[in-house]
């Protein structure tokens, strides 16, 4: 195939399916962590020229799931060792109890139905789903992203998405890799906050970080060391 005829077809192919492709390979350590990425190799696994592959790499740049340094090319990036997973938690901690409470406070702008449909998708797609684990990925970020976004605070949901955390914890192989555990917690958030119960939504989150911080760091054969630093509880409502 020439290349003037891998152009066409890579302008037929919508990048966004590259992208996908890519991102599967690193929550999947197809792609290595902290790995020189060979474009050549990637163009021609996947049928068309540089230039999708490279725009690809481009918005896995955004996720921080791809670093690009000047004169030496593409790399993954690291996994996330034990201190920065609870570096994180302790963030989330800080953050989303608060905003689950706040999303139950605001009967205008509830967004339990939004998220009972979120969770009602996720267990009618594990029926057919090819990969549970990249429908649990969507979900949980999907799940949470609602919660904050219902809180009105572009400061906080800015934050949060910042930090990428669904997609840098998954390729950690969460033990609930089927996400049993995870449905059940999240329905106790969707309950209270459909309630419109502000301290039950804030204790269900708070003990789902809780219990998602264990699950992740079950991937680390160390001893997990020192705890979480569990974050007092701020109320403004």
């Amino acid at each position: 195939m020439t290349d003037s005829s891998l152009d066409l077809e890579s302008r037929a192919r919508p990048s966004v399916d590259v992208y996908a492709a890519l991102r599967a390979k690193i929550l999947d350590l197809q792609l290595p962590p902290d790995e020189k990425v060979n474009i050549d190799a990637l163009a021609r696994e996947f049928g068309v020229s540089q230039t999708p592959v490279r725009e690809a790499l481009s918005q896995l740049e955004g996720d921080n799931l791809i670093i690009k340094t000047p004169g030496k090319g593409y790399r993954t990036t690291p996994l996330l060792d034990m201190a920065e997973l609870r570096e994180l938690f302790e963030f989330r901690l800080m953050v989303e109890p608060w905003g689950a409470r706040v999303a139950a406070v605001n009967r205008l702008s509830n967004p339990a139905r939004a998220l009972q449909q979120s969770l009602s998708t996720f267990e009618s797609g594990t029926e057919t789903a090819p990969s549970v684990r990249h429908l649990l990925v969507a979900h949980d970020t999907q799940f949470h992203d609602s919660i904050l976004s219902a809180s009105s605070n572009q400061f906080a949901l800015h934050a949060y998405r910042a930090t990428h955390c669904h997609l840098h914890l998954f390729r950690l192989h969460p033990a609930d890799y089927r996400g049993k555990q995870t449905v059940e917690e999240h329905r106790n958030i969707v309950d209270a906050i459909g309630a419109c119960d502000p301290d039950a939504a804030e204790a269900a989150m708070h003990a789902h970080l809780i219990g998602a911080y264990h699950r992740f760091a079950e991937a680390f054969s160390q001893d997990i060391g020192r705890g979480l630093r569990v974050p007092p509880t701020a109320r403004l409502y």
